[in-house]
Formats: structure tokens, sequence, C-alpha cells
């Protein structure tokens, strides 16, 4: 996956800074101990050390990890949960649900119901289909009493096959309790989870912004018809300093005005010779890397060009096309319409060309 799972970008941070908010946001939790590789820790960890958190390197096998992470954290600490930078999803109510159990029973383990028929194989044939409902997938956190978990890694301290602290916690004699958690807490092993994760954060961790943006030029003869970042046949074209083109500019406004960061004449000042005769094109590019830099997606487009002349409509489709293209769409998210002025004003007497633009995008909340 290019880079340690729990430190791949998930929506706005990363993978293991979500796990380690969910706990950070919570007052009962005094802190946090977050157990990374030698080579992480030189990477990442004079970063994440803040607050509550500190950073420690972890060990060969995941038990040895566990133990440094646990002689980390003070001697008040009576009640410690482990959990894996990995699952980004978890919820509060989890962590304190955990947390409640250990205290009542001395360890508990978030879980969920199997909800897959299991198959007992033997070499490549089953061999058993046992009853599902006695099976429960296990989770993070685990959450033990500080002396029935620090007896368990003790007990165990060579184990190097456990998968989990709780199994330890099970053969030194302890009950473990288990506590309802969601599906949605799941860990981020393949790329599709990451998908899954992003989709599954929706708008808890996005937003939705409208842009507005209007642009008008004269219509002049010797100039190109440029509209939507194409030239179109007619005896006139739109005076500017740029090519004039009003769709390109109004689109490009609105997606400035979406990701608050003003208007194209900021970055291309008609004053400035460096920008006479500038392709639209260029600009749309600009404001796309403006776009992405604040992580933005455009979800749609909608323009209405008011014109008398050229008529648009023998024009629609490839329009759209072109639109589409120079912001980088598919064409079912943008939508164009052209409207006539009704022979008023100078628009009316086709010495003008306006168009209005609308765009819906998506980006990370602030």
């Amino acid at each position: 996956m290019g880079k340690p799972k729990q430190f791949l970008p998930l929506v706005n941070r990363g993978v293991c800074e979500w796990s380690l908010k969910a706990f950070e946001d919570l007052p009962e939790v005094k802190e946090i101990v977050l157990v990374l590789s030698g080579e992480n820790v030189s990477a990442e960890g004079s970063r994440l050390t803040r607050g509550k958190v500190k950073v420690v390197e972890g060990g060969d096998t995941r038990l040895a990890s566990v133990t440094n992470g646990l002689q980390a954290l003070s001697d008040s600490i009576d009640v410690v949960a482990v959990h894996d930078g990995a699952r980004p999803l978890i919820d509060r109510e989890t962590i304190l649900n955990t947390y409640k159990a250990a205290c009542e029973s001395g360890a508990a383990v978030a879980a969920v119901p199997a909800k897959d028929t299991l198959k007992e194989i033997e070499g490549e044939f089953v061999k058993a289909t046992p009853d599902r409902s006695r099976y429960w997938q296990a989770q993070t956190p685990q959450t033990y009493r500080r002396e029935v978990l620090a007896q368990a890694l003790e007990r165990f301290r060579d184990e190097k096959d456990a998968t989990d602290e709780s199994q330890l916690v099970e053969r030194a004699g302890c009950k473990v309790r288990i506590v309802r958690s969601r599906y949605e807490n799941l860990k981020i092993t393949t790329p599709e989870d990451l998908v899954i994760a992003e989709a599954l954060m929706g708008d808890g961790v996005q937003e939705t912004r409208t842009g507005f943006g209007y642009d008008i030029h004269r219509l002049v003869e010797g100039r190109p018809m440029v509209i939507c970042g194409m030239t179109i046949e007619h005896d006139k074209g739109p005076k500017g300093h740029s090519d004039g083109d009003v769709v390109l500019h109004a689109v490009s406004d609105a997606v400035l005005g979406a990701i608050g960061e003003g208007e194209i004449g900021i970055a291309f000042p008609p004053s400035d010779p460096a920008f006479k005769g500038i392709s639209s094109r260029k600009i749309a590019a600009f404001v796309l890397e403006k776009a992405e830099a604040k992580k933005a997606k455009i979800l749609s487009l909608d323009v209405t060009i008011v014109a008398e002349e050229p008529k648009i409509k023998p024009h629609y489709v490839a329009l759209k096309s072109s639109l589409a293209d120079s912001f980088s769409l598919p064409q079912s998210r943008v939508n164009l319409k052209a409207k006539s002025h009704e022979g008023l004003g100078e628009i009316g007497a086709g010495n003008a060309i306006a168009c209005y633009a609308v765009v819906s995008l998506r980006l990370p909340s602030s």
C-alpha cells in the first residue's frame, strides 16, 4: 500500500490520527501511549507527541510492543485499553462501554457477531460447519484492569503467535467479557478498506459547499468566439485581456468562491501584460490546483450562458464536453444551458455575452 497502513491518508489526516483523536477527545482518557516501530518513531514521533500522547518504540512482537506501551503509562493508571491504530472509525460509545465492562469484570473486548457462515476445513475440504451464532469477531479496544493485563503479559512473555492480548488473559484464567461494537469499526488492511472507511466517514468529516460565479464580456469584431475552452464560428468574439471565455471565468470564480480563495482577477490581474491573451484553460487549471490543495472535490457544475448571438444550442454537446474536460469532470456532473436576453440591453443587441455558474464541491471540514 506504499507506506505503513497506520499512516495512509484518510480524508484529511493519517489513519492512526483518527484513532488517536477518538481517545484524545474523551476526558475519561488520561494518557495515551502510541507504540511505533523505531523507523516510524524517527519519522513521525515528534509530530504526534502532544498533550495526552507520548510515543514509544515497540518490540519485535505484538506482545512486546504492548508490554512497552504498558510500561510507559504512569503508575496511577489502573485501567488500560489496547487499540489498533489501523481502526480509525472507533466510536466514543464502544470505548466507554469496554472501559466500564473492564472495571466490572477485569477484561473486556469489543466485538461483533459473525455475519458469514463459518467453515472448518481440513486440507482443502470442509470438515464441519459450526453454529455461527456462537461466534463473534474480535476488534479493539481490548480493555483490562491493569494488573490483569500485566500478569498475562508476564506469564506468557515468550508467546510469539498470539494475535491479541485477550487470548492470553483467557489462558491466565480470567473471563473476558464481550462488548458489542459496530461493524463500521473496521481494520484498514487493504486499499479497499480505505475506500470503505472514507465512505463511512461521509459528511462527518467533510462539508459540502456551493460557489457562485458570473462573468460578462463585450463582443467585438476580429476576436475569436471562445466558450468553454473551445472556439465556435462567429463574426464577433469576447473582448478581454485574456481570451474572454465567460464560461470558464464564471466557473473558475465559482470554484474559488466555494473554497474561500477570492476570484481569478487576483491571480490574473487584467493590468498585468504577462497575462495578455492567456487561455482560460490555463486559468481553469490554476483553479483546479487551488481546489486540489484544499482536497476539494467538485461534485457538479451548472452554467447558464446568456447571449442573443451566437446561437448556443447547436453547440451544446461539444461545449459540455469541453467544459467537463477543462475541469477534469465526467460529463454526467456538468450541465450547460443557454438563454436569450429577449432583445434587451447590450446582450439583447448582440453586443455582449454573459454567464452564470454554480458549483457544488466537497472538502474536509475546517
